[in-house]
Order: structure tokens, then C-alpha cells, then sequence
């Protein structure tokens, strides 16, 4: 499975916003690569941020 595909999952998984360390727990990658795949995923409007610093699948 592909980081951004463990990212998604790991976000879809959980109702409430997360932040990217518990996402990186979560989806068992490294926070870095959390980050990188969250800028792709809000230019790809899969997830948004309901406040700062967290952020929720679509």
C-alpha cells in the first residue's frame, strides 16, 4: 500500500480531526512522509483542515 493510500485510510478511520503525528502512528509511516502526502492531499481536496495544525478526510 502506498503512503498516501495509508494516510487516507488512517484518517477515514478515525471521526475526529487528527494532527500529523497521530496520522504517522496511525498509518505506521514516518511523520515526514505524513507531511509531504498531506500537501497532496489538500491540493487533491481529499482532506481539509477544520483548524490548525489538524486535518480530516473529506
Amino acid at each position: 500500500m502506498e503512503a498516501k493510500e495509508k494516510v487516507l485510510q488512517a484518517m477515514q478511520q478515525n471521526s475526529q480531526p487528527m494532527r500529523p503525528g497521530e496520522i504517522a502512528d496511525a498509518a505506521g509511516i514516518d511523520k515526514k512522509d505524513v507531511d509531504k502526502v498531506i500537501k497532496i492531499l489538500k491540493d487533491q481536496d481529499l482532506i481539509y483542515s477544520p483548524k490548525r495544525c489538524f486535518y480530516q478526510a473529506k
